[in-house]
């Protein structure tokens, strides 16, 4: 449905130099999927998304919509953004003043080329507002309510339209976590009902991982892995990923055998049977990441491998789960745990991984903020 090929997005920065923003991106969304640009501020994803817009002109590469360039640096083509047909959320409300938020949520269906019945119009602004918890206050004065409910009549006014593009960008860095939970899940159920093709920007790991059919991380303007959630969580292909989304442990080691589908290795922490995606030799240095809940605790030795003895240095009760800070040696490693689990500072514990957990990942690139 829509593909970006070799998207090169640059400009000058307030000193005249120039910021290389979106470097050689490349990505395919499937029509009717969440397609999500993952990653830290500045590094290029919303400029990224504002190229697909039309709000910013790229240098080099190519945009297209079932097909049909509505960017083309080859063939001199640029489509202007009020004849994409695409909707568009982004941090700024762009709310009008002088209309209240049912105005605001017509406007686009009472304006467009085709025409809309009063009955049709009413039914679907109220059944977009019902979605985003705005039909309350459907006759208030759109200026006069908190930011929250403005960037929910945002999202509420680019639905409406029901574009074969929907372009979000942070819409719901505004919301306090609780609400910000609900509209995550209102937003998911909404765009798979409507089966809108969307490209989502955002910082926020978690809601990257809960909305999207797949996920691009980026970092210094360019995209570092494509995948599913599972994908990018459970094996991400460098340090910049595996630290990016979630929370991770890194351990040095250096390989010593094939063993099986990955390797033996002798960590930081000792020997460990781990599972690799890539090539190596005995001796080559390697970075193995395990995420803490993927460390099972036990108070006496369990049977299996990968097994490590240490002790309790410190723990943090956070309801759900205990969050556990183990020493190894001089090492530290973290390890999540249910709170029925129960050990006191000090005491000795065990650690168990599985190897299918314990991934090879590379170190190989230091990235630095891109725009």
């Amino acid at each position: 449905m829509l593909s970006v090929t070799g998207l090169f997005t640059e400009y000058p920065n307030e000193k005249g130099e120039i910021v290389k923003a979106a470097q050689d991106v490349s990505f395919e969304v499937p029509e009717g999927e969440l397609f999500t640009l993952l990653g830290p501020s500045g590094c290029g994803k919303t400029t990224t998304l504002r190229s697909i817009a039309g709000l910013e002109r790229p240098r080099a590469g190519e945009i297209s919509v079932n097909g049909v360039p509505v960017y083309s640096s080859a063939n001199g083509i640029f489509i202007a953004p009020n004849k994409r047909n695409f909707g568009m959320v982004f941090q700024s409300y762009a709310i009008w003043p002088h209309m209240n938020v049912f105005k605001n949520a017509a406007f686009s269906l009472e304006v467009g080329a085709r025409k809309y019945s009063k009955k049709e119009i009413e039914n679907r602004v109220m059944r977009v507002l019902t979605a985003v918890g705005l039909d309350h206050v459907a006759d208030r004065e759109a200026t006069k309510m908190s930011g929250g409910q403005q960037q929910r009549l945002a999202l509420a006014r680019a639905l409406v339209m029901e574009p074969k593009l929907l372009l979000l960008d942070e819409p719901l860095s505004n919301l306090d976590a609780k609400l910000r939970e609900q509209m995550r899940s209102e937003l998911k159920r909404m765009q798979r009902e409507l089966g809108l093709t969307t490209i989502y920007v955002t910082h926020d790991q978690s809601e990257a991982l809960a909305l999207s059919h797949e996920i691009a991380v980026m970092s210094a303007g360019r995209i570092v892995q494509i995948g599913s959630p599972r994908d990018i969580y459970e094996r991400p292909r460098n340090k910049f990923v595996a630290d990016f989304v979630g929370l991770t442990n890194f351990l040095d080691a250096t390989i010593e055998e094939a063993d099986g589908d990955g390797y033996r290795v002798n960590s930081s922490i000792g020997a460990l049977s781990v599972t690799s995606f890539d090539q190596y030799s005995r001796g080559d240095a390697v970075l193995i990441s395990v995420r803490p809940e993927d460390i099972e605790l036990y108070q006496a030795r369990p049977q299996g491998v990968n097994v490590i003895e240490g002790k309790v240095d410190f723990k943090v009760f956070l309801g759900e789960v205990l969050d556990y800070q183990i020493m190894i040696g001089e090492r530290k490693v973290l390890a999540r745990a249910h709170p029925s689990f129960k050990s006191r500072l000090g005491d000795t514990v065990f650690l168990r991984m599985d190897p299918e957990k314990c991934i090879t990942i590379q170190d190989n690139t230091q990235y630095r903020k891109a725009a």
